[in-house]
C-alpha cells in the first residue's frame, strides 16, 4: 500500500556540500514539509536515480533545486536531463555571484525558471517568495498524471515497435518487457494473455489491452481522442511545427481552436534527436522537447489537441468547413488550416518492406536508439533529419554509415551538420551509394550497397537500417476539393493565379490570401505547402501567418 507521504508532490534539492544540502532541506521542510515531500541528493547521478524511481512509481515532482558547481555533473547538466524525466517540474539553479552569467545562459538551455544567489538568508525574504510563486505556477499548469504502463511484446515484432514508438512520441512513460523473459511471461500469465498475441499493454489501472489499435491505446492512457465541441472557429489538421504554431497563435488570439493529429504531435521534427538551428536555443533541443513544450503552450491558451483521429475528407457546407474522420465522425469550423506535413517515401529495394519494424525503420525511431549500442548502423538520406540521426546514434553505435545517393552532402544538408559529421570519427559517409536489397531471417541481418557510378555491389551486416529518403505529402484526402501540384503539395495564394486569373470556382471578389488555398477559408502551412522551405522555423512562421490570415478571412 502506498503511504500518504509518497503521494505528496516532491521538492528535490541537489548539492554536493552536505552542510549546504542539510541547510537547504531544513529551510524547505520548515515552510513546505506539511504539503510536499522534501528530498535531497548529494550528486546529479544520485538525484537522477531518485527521479527515475519517482517517474516509474507515478510520483509527481513539483520543484528541482540544483547547485551549479558540482563535480562530475554540474547543475545545468543535471537539470537538462531531469527535465526529460519530469518536464513539468519547476527548475531552480543555485549559484554564487561569479556564476550569474552561467545561470542566465541556462534560461535558454534548460528553460530555467529561476536562479538563486547563495546565501539567501533570511529565507523569508529571498527563498520562500520565489518558491511560493513557482509552486503556484506548478499547481495551476497542465500536467498529466504520470502513469506506469507496461508493454509486453516480441523483440522483432513490427506492432510491438509501433506501440512503443507511439507511447514515446506522445511523451507517455512505459516499461518494456520481452514476452520470452521471466518477468514478461509472468505479466502475460497474470493478464491471462496469449504470448502469441503480443503486444499486450497493461495500463496503470491494471487493464490488459491485447494488440490494441492506436485509438484504443490513446483512450486508455489518458490522451484526448474526442473534441469537446461540434463547431470551432479553427480546425488545424496536423500536429507538426506548423500545426502547433497555428494552434498556439490561434488559441492565444481568441479563436476557439482544435488541433487534430493522426499519431503524435511533433511530426517529423518531433523525431529529431537534436535541432540546433532553431532560434533562441543556442545549445539545441530535441524534437520531442520542442513538440512537448509547444503542445503544453497550445493547451495553456485553451486549444484542444486530439490524437489518433485521421482526417480523410474536406467538405464545404455553406460558410462552414467540415473535416471527415476515418471512423465516420466529422467536425465543423469557420476555417481550416492544413498542416499535415510530409511522410518519408517508401524504399523500393527488395526485402525492405519485409523487415519494416524488424530492423528497418522510417525516420528516427526513438525506441531503437538504445539497441544500437556497439552495432553497425546504416542511415539512408542526405537531409538534416538523416544528419541529426547520424550524430545522435554515433554516441553509442560502433559505426554509423550514412548512405547518400548524391556526390556530397552539400546539396541537401545544413552546413553546421556537415561540419559536425566531419568531426565525428565513427560516422562514415558513403556518397553515390544506395541500398539495393535487404535480407535476414526473423529480422534484418544484411543489406546490399550499390555504387551508382561503378555499379559495384557489396554486402554488409546490418541489424538497424533507418530511412530518411525524401518526402511525400499525404494529400489524397483533398482530391477534388483543393488544388494541388503534380507532386501532391497544396497550392496557395499567388501560386493559384494563372495569368492573373483566379482559380476555378473562386467566387469571392478578392484574390486568395497568401496562404489561402483554392477554397476560401481553408489555409495551408508548413511542409505540405508547395515550395515551402522545409525547415522547422519557417513551418512555425507559416502556422502563425496562417492564423493572421484566418482573422482577415473572418473579418
Amino acid at each position: 500500500m502506498t503511504s500518504p507521504a509518497a503521494t505528496k508532490p516532491a521538492i528535490l534539492s541537489v548539492d554536493d556540500d552536505p552542510g549546504v544540502s542539510r541547510a537547504v532541506v531544513r529551510d524547505l521542510r520548515r515552510r513546505y514539509g506539511a504539503d510536499y515531500r522534501i528530498l535531497r541528493a548529494e550528486s546529479g547521478p544520485q538525484a537522477l536515480d531518485a527521479l527515475r524511481e519517482m517517474k516509474l512509481r507515478g510520483q509527481p515532482v513539483a520543484v528541482l533545486i540544483a547547485d551549479y558547481r558540482m563535480p562530475g555533473m554540474d547543475g545545468i547538466e543535471f537539470l537538462e536531463q531531469a527535465m526529460d524525466l519530469h518536464p513539468y517540474a519547476r527548475r531552480v539553479l543555485l549559484t554564487a555571484y561569479a556564476d550569474t552569467n552561467a545561470a542566465i545562459d541556462a534560461i535558454n538551455v534548460i528553460d530555467l525558471d529561476h536562479y538563486l544567489l547563495k546565501p539567501w538568508d533570511p529565507p523569508e525574504e529571498k527563498l520562500y517568495p520565489v518558491l511560493d510563486g513557482l509552486l503556484d505556477a506548478w499547481r495551476s499548469s497542465e500536467h498529466r498524471p504520470v502513469t506506469e504502463t507496461k508493454v509486453v511484446g516480441n523483440r522483432w515484432s513490427p506492432r510491438s515497435s509501433q506501440v512503443r514508438e507511439f507511447l514515446a512520441r506522445n511523451q507517455l512513460p512505459y516499461r518494456w518487457y520481452l514476452a520470452d523473459e521471466p518477468e514478461g511471461a509472468r505479466l502475460l500469465e497474470a493478464a491471462g494473455a496469449d504470448p502469441e498475441r503480443c503486444p499486450v499493454v497493461i495500463t496503470s489501472a491494471g487493464d490488459a489491452l491485447v494488440q490494441p489499435t492506436d485509438s484504443e491505446l490513446a483512450q486508455n492512457v489518458g490522451l484526448t481522442v474526442d473534441p469537446a465541441g461540434e463547431f470551432y472557429d479553427l480546425i488545424v489538421v496536423g500536429g507538426g511545427p506548423a500545426g502547433l504554431g497555428a494552434a498556439v497563435y490561434g488559441a492565444s488570439e481568441g479563436l476557439r481552436t482544435v488541433l487534430v493529429e493522426r499519431t503524435a504531435t511533433g511530426g517529423q521534427a518531433g523525431q529529431s534527436s537534436r535541432i540546433e538551428n532553431y532560434l533562441g536555443f543556442p545549445d539545441g533541443l530535441s524534437g520531442a522537447q520542442l513538440a512537448d513544450r509547444a503542445r503544453r503552450q497550445a493547451a495553456k491558451f485553451g486549444a484542444e489537441v486530439i490524437t489518433t483521429r485521421e482526417v480523410v475528407g474536406l467538405e464545404v457546407n455553406g460558410s462552414a468547413r467540415t473535416v471527415r474522420f476515418a471512423d465516420g465522425g466529422r467536425l465543423c469550423a469557420h476555417t481550416v488550416i492544413i498542416a499535415t506535413g510530409v511522410d518519408y517515401r517508401r524504399h523500393p529495394a527488395p526485402g525492405v518492406d519485409d523487415f519494416t519494424g524488424r530492423g528497418v525503420y522510417y525516420g528516427s525511431a526513438m525506441t531503437e536508439a538504445s539497441e544500437c549500442a556497439d552495432h553497425e548502423v546504416y542511415i539512408v538520406g542526405g537531409a538534416n533529419s538523416a544528419g541529426q540521426a547520424a550524430v545522435f546514434l554515433s554516441r553509442n553505435a560502433r559505426t554509423v554509415h550514412l548512405v547518400v545517393r548524391a556526390d556530397s552532402l552539400e546539396q541537401s544538408m545544413s552546413h553546421y551538420l556537415i561540419q559536425q559529421i566531419a568531426q565525428i570519427a565513427n560516422i562514415e559517409v558513403h556518397t553515390n551509394t544506395e541500398v539495393s536489397a535487404a535480407d535476414g531471417d526473423d529480422h534484418l541481418q544484411q543489406i546490399v550497397l550499390r555504387n551508382n557510378k561503378s555499379g559495384a555491389e557489396e554486402k554488409a551486416d546490418a541489424e538497424r537500417l533507418f530511412l530518411f529518403i525524401g518526402a511525400a505529402p499525404q494529400t489524397d484526402w483533398l482530391d477534388g476539393v483543393v488544388i494541388r501540384d503534380d507532386a501532391g503539395y497544396v497550392l496557395a495564394g499567388p501560386d493559384l493565379m494563372v495569368e492573373s486569373a483566379r482559380p476555378a470556382g473562386w467566387e469571392l471578389s478578392r484574390p486568395p490570401h497568401h496562404l489561402e488555398t483554392s477554397v476560401p477559408g481553408v489555409f495551408v502551412a508548413g511542409d505540405v505547402h508547395a515550395e515551402s522551405a522545409k525547415r522547422v522555423a519557417s513551418a512555425v512562421g507559416e502556422g502563425a501567418m496562417a492564423v493572421m490570415l484566418v482573422h482577415r478571412y473572418l473579418a
